[in-house]
């Protein structure tokens, strides 16, 4: 199976740099998994394919604004610290702009209130750092921290939160799990008095989703690794769900890989966490979900791998084309489809 075999032609200008002005008005593509039929939608009509008994599983891990910039100690350049892992206590793994300036002991100083130490370069170039503050980091990095948009978006985020889900808790990605950016409050409240049950799980999402399929056979890329939890709550009623014959609908990539990753480890889904790096490709079984919701992905990348396995390569291939003459919005910000 080749990476070029997932390739697909996308004008420059459908790729979305901004949120739709209501979440649940983006457009929706609803799509037969098993034959490929297609219905053309809004997003707030999502509610009439979801059923009484069914589980929705929505990622509710929220963004950090992982971007700082600052000056290394005494000079005036600008340094770039990108934040990729918490390590322990307040050290990170970070990518550091330019990083020939950024050597082991190098301190750099973004405020009177945060600065960092450089104390280890890893074989792939990222630093292992240390803050010193003088208060509460989360709070200091909320005041001086940027929002890590997509390389592909250029225009400046007006409200930070339209890159969090209205249903975001635990923070520690670098990037929204944008499938659940459509659903608004209101829509989830109506959802549920349908009867259809919320489940939560928390996937810390990765600067490696933004990463392009590099090899020529997708079975020789290897996946960057990600934290997941789910609760006890959560399994239970995936569980239930399942022994009543009713069906799980994922919200996301980072849903379904956190999904099939727990039941691939443990052989059922149960209350878990850990780090998983699953790689799924057309070829791959599902053992939990049933049912996808996610956004429209970049051409060769994993993502469009992964939603390929779920339908075919054929059906989401097809419905891409058919999304590109009808201009649908592309990306992170951009419209969702609904594999059915």
């Amino acid at each position: 199976m080749r990476t070029e075999d997932f390739d697909y032609n996308l004008p420059e200008e459908l790729i979305a740099q901004h949120p739709a002005d209501k979440r649940d008005f983006s457009r929706l593509m609803v799509v037969d998994r098993k034959t490929g039929q297609r219905e053309d939608k809004h997003f707030y009509d999502i509610i009439d394919y979801l059923n009484e008994g069914d589980l929705l599983v929505m990622n509710d891990t929220r963004v950090i604004p992982a971007r700082l910039f600052g000056h290394r100690e005494e000079k005036e350049e600008e340094i770039e610290v990108f934040l990729l892992e918490n390590i322990e206590d307040d050290k990170w793994e970070v990518l550091v702009r330019p990083g020939k300036k950024m050597k082991i002991g190098t301190k750099c100083i973004f405020s009177d209130e945060l600065s960092l130490e450089v104390i280890d370069i890893k074989e792939d170039g990222n630093r292992v750092i240390e803050f010193f503050y003088d208060g509460i980091f989360q709070e200091i990095l909320d005041r001086l921290g940027n929002m890590p948009l997509p390389p592909y978006i250029k225009e400046k985020l007006k409200d930070k939160e339209r890159y969090q889900t209205v249903y975001s808790k635990n923070p520690g990605s670098v990037a929204a799990p944008t499938a659940g950016l459509h659903f608004t409050k209101e829509l989830l409240k109506k959802i549920e008095e349908k009867g259809v049950k919320l489940a939560y799980i928390t996937l810390n999402v990765g600067l490696g989703t933004f990463r392009p399929v590099k090899v020529d056979d997708v079975k020789n890329h290897k996946m960057h690794s990600e934290f997941y939890q789910i609760s006890k709550e959560t399994a239970d009623l995936i569980n239930e769900t399942k022994k009543n014959n009713k069906r799980i609908i994922s919200t996301g990539t980072t849903t379904t890989r956190t999904l099939e990753s727990v039941y691939k480890k443990n052989g059922q889904i149960k209350e878990d966490s850990g780090w998983t790096d699953i790689f799924i490709y057309p070829g791959f079984e599902f053992n939990v979900i049933d049912c996808q919701i996610t956004n429209f992905h970049l051409p060769k990348s994993t993502l469009i791998m992964l939603v390929s396995a779920l339908a075919s390569k054929e059906i989401i291939l097809d419905a891409y084309k058919d999304a590109v003459d009808k201009k649908y919005r592309f990306f992170s910000f951009g419209d969702a489809m609904f594999l059915k």
